[in-house]
């Protein structure tokens, strides 16, 4: 009996701008890479497109996946797309941000709930979780390391994402964790798209105290 396929999961951490509402700021992001020695999936392409490319080293790029249209998280997209032959996908919610970035050019495809992904070992799927932006999605998928989620900026360690922007806001995010993230394993790894990995369990534990602080 041959051994489950076990995923890589790798993090490239890139810095550059976040721009919105007149305002931009510099941000480090992580720019998530899964596969294994073959083929990849990149999540966020972020800020360089180099840097990306040489993470990849040479394997075969299924798709670059956006979690949301912030220019933070698509502002490589293009260019990584066009380097390593590879479609971009994006919710259609979050098309006004994408345009504000690449008005000429649309994503290849269109990310929808429930949708999967097929990666090595597994499957990710498209879990829809409005809030932060209008079209925020996160992956969550189960392998023989474990159920995981890259949640790009619907959930970070220490509450949910960012709503003081255009587009986003407070009880829709909560919403979206409660009913979705919250619906997952508590053991589930939670990959973000800025700062450190945390876990389900340990973000519910502080739910109520996100909702007093009211962020």
């Amino acid at each position: 009996m041959s051994s489950p396929v076990i995923p890589r999961v790798e993090r490239v951490l890139t810095r550059g701008d976040f721009s919105l509402d007149g305002q931009t700021v510099k941000v480090d992001n992580n720019v998530w890479l899964l596969g294994d020695d073959t083929e990849v999936l990149v999540i966020d392409a972020a800020h360089d497109p180099a840097v990306i490319v040489a993470a990849v080293d040479g394997r075969r790029v299924n798709g670059i996946v956006a979690t949301h249209g912030h220019n933070d998280h698509i502002n490589a997209a293009v260019e990584l797309a066009d380097l390593v032959d590879a479609p971009i996908a994006l919710h259609r919610a979050d098309h006004l941000l994408w345009e504000s970035v690449y008005p000429a050019r649309r994503p290849d495809r269109a990310l929808v709930d429930g949708a999967p992904i097929p990666v090595p070992g597994g499957t990710l799927h498209v879990l829809h979780t409005p809030g932060h932006s209008p079209g925020g999605i996160c992956l969550f998928g189960r392998f023989a390391t474990g159920p995981t989620l890259f949640s790009g900026d619907t959930l970070m360690r220490g509450g949910p994402g960012g709503t003081g922007w255009s587009y986003s806001d407070f009880p829709t995010i909560l919403m979206s964790i409660r009913e979705k993230l919250f619906a997952l394993p508590p053991d589930t790894i939670v990959h973000p798209g800025h700062g450190d990995d945390t876990w389900i369990g340990l973000e519910a534990h502080d739910y109520d105290a996100w909702v007093a602080r009211g962020h």
